[in-house]
């Protein structure tokens, strides 16, 4: 069987507070590490997405419903669904999240 979670493919989290929510993997370790021994991956999805706005609405009103809350978070292989869309080579998550430094980077953001 090959490998289905890869990066920069679209995976649905199904545990969790995010349950539910479309998200992008942006690395994975299929072995796992010293710290977490199963397989998981890096993924960042929008855990609030901008709501609807209308032309009565108050600027104070229209910038509280316009925001957008990302989610940056380690999951485990069977705690994702992954779906048959990718996402394209044109944005590099790895200059993003400066993926450099792995230790230091677990040291962020724990999960």
């Amino acid at each position: 069987m090959g490998k289905f979670i890869k990066f920069g493919k679209i995976v649905i989290l199904l545990q969790g507070r995010y349950a539910g929510k479309k998200a992008v993997v942006i690395k994975t370790w299929d072995e796992g590490t010293k710290t977490r021994k199963y397989g998981y991956a890096l993924v960042a999805g929008i855990a609030r997405a901008p709501r609807k706005v209308t032309k009565a609405m108050s600027k104070k009103k229209i910038t509280k419903r316009t925001i957008v809350k990302p989610f940056v978070k380690y999951v485990n292989y069977n705690h994702c669904m992954p779906t048959r869309y990718q996402v394209t080579a044109d944005i590099d998550f790895k200059s993003i999240f400066k993926l450099d430094d792995d230790e230091a980077f677990d040291k962020d953001f724990k999960g």
